[in-house]
């Protein structure tokens, strides 16, 4: 899963939703959102290069990271294009105003239109940087709920379409880990085997939310496609 180009021209297609304030853009499967210890191109500093060609903007462009996605996942991320709408988003994914719908291809076959809601406590090891079902009472525990329903069966594999109630860290992979629902290629949470590419089959599906400027209800939806 080695990005370490993206070219911003071809970033258009992937752009879903952008005004004066806000790109929402289609994360590939190995794409980096922000920098990290790699060294490789990340979206934030592709797309500064994109508003840089597009726009023509000289000097340093302004792009804020609002959220990320884990980087063998891909779907929908927020970047802000002013401080304005950064700070404000920020403050309404705090508060749970953004509404995140998933998909996650996990493995075993689950009857089309089966629903349930997900409630565990959660614990982060941070050195392993991997997420752990607890007890209540463990010190650091945070309460993770969410609600799927299967909507689509393949041969060895269900679509699930996800709701998250609450965010937090790789909540979806391992509370549906220990649900028994491994997600595909998701060694790291119980799967089965590795996608050939690193890959694990979670996409950030939808986004809705009132617009931090405008307050207009924005919608978007991934163009991108999550099959066995």
């Amino acid at each position: 899963m080695n990005k370490s180009n993206i070219d911003a021209q071809s970033l258009t297609d992937r752009i879903i939703y952008e005004d004066n304030h806000l790109i929402v853009l289609d994360k590939l499967t190995g794409e980096l959102v922000q920098s990290d210890k790699t060294g490789d191109t990340c979206l934030a500093d592709a797309l500064k290069l994109y508003i840089k060609q597009t726009k023509g903007k000289s000097g340093n462009v302004f792009l804020g990271v609002t959220h990320r996605l884990d980087r063998p996942t891909m779907g929908l991320v927020i970047f802000a294009k002013t401080s304005k709408s950064l700070s404000r988003i920020n403050e309404m994914l705090r508060q749970g105003l953004i509404q995140k719908t998933y998909r996650a291809l996990v493995e075993g076959r689950i009857p089309v239109g089966t629903t349930g809601e997900l409630s565990h406590f959660l614990i982060k090891n941070q050195k392993i940087n991997k997420t752990f079902v607890t007890h209540s009472n463990y010190k650091g525990a945070k309460l993770a709920k969410l609600q799927f329903e299967c909507i689509q069966e393949f041969d060895r594999f269900s679509l699930l379409q996800i709701q998250l109630l609450t965010g937090r860290h790789h909540q979806i992979r391992c509370q549906l880990s220990h649900f028994g629902c491994c997600i595909k290629g998701d060694v790291k949470y119980g799967a089965k085997r590795p996608n050939p590419d690193g890959s694990i089959g979670l996409q950030a599906f939808r986004l809705d939310f009132i617009h931090p400027v405008s307050k207009k209800p924005i919608s978007c939806v991934s163009r991108l496609s999550l099959t066995p």
